[in-house]
């Protein structure tokens, strides 16, 4: 499944933590995007700490797909599920495209 069609209510969390749980929606499947590359698109380029720790509280993980979120540098950083579960789920969707959403 590439897409979920499902209804829920809005978690709670800060406008901020809104705006990046947002922006993970739109990393497309098969797509990694780096904490900068969200910080960017928030047009907040130092806010890259803080989103990381957005991303660390997103109540929906799979659905708003924080493990496609990688270093800038393109390794692969920490995920609640763990990094081999992460390392799964990307190489998992992988065959379906390839690149990095925002660059």
């Amino acid at each position: 499944m590439q897409q979920f069609d499902l209804t829920y209510s809005t978690p709670k969390g800060t406008d901020f933590q809104r705006q990046v749980w947002a922006a993970l929606a739109q990393v497309g499947f098969g797509r990694t995007a780096s904490y900068l590359d969200v910080a960017r698109l928030l047009q907040n380029p130092g806010a890259v700490r803080a989103v990381g720790a957005a991303n660390g509280q997103n109540p929906l993980a799979i659905v708003w797909p924080c493990h496609r979120i990688i270093g800038a540098n393109g390794q692969l950083t920490g995920y609640a599920g763990g990094l081999a579960r992460k390392r799964w789920l990307l190489d998992f969707e992988r065959p379906s495209q390839q690149g990095n959403l925002f660059t």
